[in-house]
């Protein structure tokens, strides 16, 4: 036997009892054999005296441990260490003289015998994470949000607060703010994603016949499969055939569509593929101020050069080209501007563009050599009775070979917004014109690597292009829906913005299209100055205080850029007409408490 496994192997030392702990010396003898195999966790029972008496130091437990042949788990040490720490060892001196801080300092003698390994440093951290990845930001869903996750959580523990929910005016979400969905498109995707729905009278024979082919075009025949990379081939060519009649006849080709997993899809894989070069030849991309954040945070990731300018706010937020002159000259002395990125209608802003502007656009496109981006997600969104939607596409056509040959253009729609407000199923497409064979291969590859986007969204924007049409058996249905949306919400346009111009130190433009008010805010000296108190920017600290104080969570305009001196918020028109008014009531009293407080 090991010499310290003799030592502690004396007669007398017998289990007494079920707990490990339970040790006595009584009696003549050795041990029982088999006693070691009841012991569990052997040291983090043991008493103090036990300790003592095991040889009268913390050594002898360890040979305790090799004699009874138990392994030493790394749980069973740290509870000699707690023992330790909370000063194990007889309260008086043992017959044997010893004293409790040297019982002690010898237990921790016998920690060291195995001591804790140390956790290795992590190989991602902050500092050697991507920088690009870092430097996004999506305010969209932002801190304020975050924030309004909280005080829901709070509000389910039944934690008091001045309001009883949270209303997340935030986001551009529809049926999360109560909007129906459409019921034909509703119905298709039952049957396409349910095939044996095909044989029930319940759905109507315009919704079987679009399922049918959606599913016949599909592997298997099934929503499940995977599709090709540019998308399914059917549901392209319902996109062109869309295009084809919105615009008037202008010719759209299946070939130059790509279905996406939402419109975002498309506009980070497009930039993802133009972005090139470093130092003053790195690219530079050109965005609206205020924009939407997607922008700003795909060309942080992509490690692009964000070229700012700046819509007429004074003159309901008007693209100006004078301006954009100022920003692609200002921009060549530190970068390569490649691209121009145009939102219409206007997101946060709401403003439609007019026929002229898009004119205008397209013609320095062409003289700069810019590379045309239009996010026309919003184009069923156009509430003012002035305006009117115009693509892109269409305009560039109308202006001639010399325009419609050479500028290149993608253009972008999406299942999200409209009157359909289906954002789960990230359905989206975009139409690429004017692309060099060669690259068009690349943009291929590119969008290989993700497979393919949703087949379930991709079905979904077939319905949204290819929807019931007149003497069809769901056309009259269909359209009482469609109309009942864009009219709510032309309604609650006009509310919002006359309800926000009667507030005093709040100003709105007209909202003349998409789904937000973007209204100025004033925001007084000594609010500014708390703001940097608590390191926020003005218009973050008006917001936060709103959503606490109301439970209504808008988004600061700082978020999407603007003017040195100016402050905003966008708020989306989405709630029902009554929660609407109520949400504007208590934002126009907070402001007046607000400016009171603050004065």
């Amino acid at each position: 036997m090991h010499a310290l496994g003799a030592a502690f192997a004396k007669p007398g030392w017998v289990r007494v009892g079920a707990s490990a702990a339970r040790w006595r010396v009584p009696v003549a003898g050795g041990p029982k054999p088999g006693w070691h195999r009841s012991l569990k966790e052997p040291l983090a029972g043991l008493r103090c005296e036990t300790a003592a008496r095991l040889g009268q130091c913390a050594t002898c437990l360890f040979s305790f441990s090799f004699c009874a042949k138990v392994s030493l788990r790394k749980r069973a040490m740290q509870r000699a260490a707690a023992l330790v720490r909370r000063g194990c060892g007889p309260r008086t001196p043992s017959s044997w003289g010893r004293s409790q801080s040297s019982a002690a300092a010898e237990a921790s003698a016998v920690l060291k015998v195995r001591p804790e390994r140390s956790r290795r440093e992590r190989i991602l951290t902050l500092e050697s994470m991507n920088p690009q990845v870092k430097a996004v930001e999506y305010a969209v869903r932002g801190p304020i949000v975050l924030k309004a996750g909280e005080i829901e959580l709070e509000l389910q523990r039944g934690i008091k607060k001045p309001f009883t929910e949270v209303i997340r005016a935030n986001i551009g979400d529809a049926q999360a703010m109560g909007q129906q969905p459409i019921t034909f498109l509703r119905q298709v995707m039952a049957l396409c994603t349910y095939p044996n729905l095909l044989d029930s009278p319940s759905f109507p024979e315009d919704a079987k016949k679009r399922a049918r082919r959606i599913l016949q075009a599909c592997g298997g025949h099934s929503l499940g499969s995977y599709s090709a990379s540019q998308g399914v081939n059917c549901i392209r060519e319902d996109v062109a055939a869309y295009i084809t009649r919105r615009d008037g006849g202008v010719p759209a080709d299946p070939d130059n569509i790509y279905l996406t997993t939402g419109a975002s899809d498309g506009i980070s894989t497009i930039l993802k593929i133009l972005v090139s070069g470093g130092g003053k030849s790195r690219t530079g991309v050109m965005i609206p101020i205020p924009q939407y954040p997607l922008y700003s945070a795909v060309i942080s990731e992509l490690d692009a050069i964000q070229v700012n300018y700046y819509l007429d706010e004074e003159n309901c937020w008007a693209l100006n080209v004078n301006e954009l002159r100022r920003a692609v000259q200002e921009a060549k002395d530190h970068c390569d501007p490649k691209v121009l990125c145009i939102i219409n209608p206007g997101n946060p802003t709401g403003q439609v563009q007019s026929r002229k502007c898009i004119e205008d656009v397209i013609h320095f496109a062409w003289e700069e050599k810019l590379f045309l981006l239009a996010d026309e997600v919003y184009q069923d969104n156009v509430y003012s009775p002035d305006c009117r939607f115009h693509s892109f596409k269409k305009v560039l056509y109308e202006m001639g070979p010399e325009y419609s040959s050479n500028v290149e253009l993608a253009s972008f729609h999406s299942t999200s917004k409209g009157y359909m407000g289906e954002c789960g199923y990230r359905g989206g497409y975009m139409e690429v014109i004017n692309l060099h064979p060669e690259i068009k291969g690349q943009l291929v590859k590119l969008l290989s690597v993700r497979l393919c986007p949703p087949v379930s969204g991709q079905a979904a924007m077939d319905i949204v292009v290819n929807p019931p049409v007149a003497g069809e058996e769901s056309f009259e249905q269909f359209s009482r829906e469609k109309e009942s949306v864009l009219g709510n919400l032309a309604k609650k346009a006009k509310l919002t913005e006359d309800l926000f111009n009667q507030v005093p130190g709040i100003h709105c433009n007209p909202l003349q299209g998409a789904m937000y008010a973007f209204p100025r805010i004033f925001i007084p000296v000594k609010a500014v100055e708390a703001a940097q108190a608590h390191q926020m920017a003005p218009d973050m600290f008006y917001c936060m205080k709103l959503l606490e104080e109301t439970g209504i969570c808008v988004v600061p305009g700082s978020g999407f850029g603007q003017r040195e001196g100016t402050y905003h918020f966008r708020m989306t028109i989405l709630p029902p007409v009554e929660k609407l008014k109520t949400v504007l009531q208590k934002v126009k009293d907070f402001h007046i408490n607000f400016l009171e407080k603050y004065a």
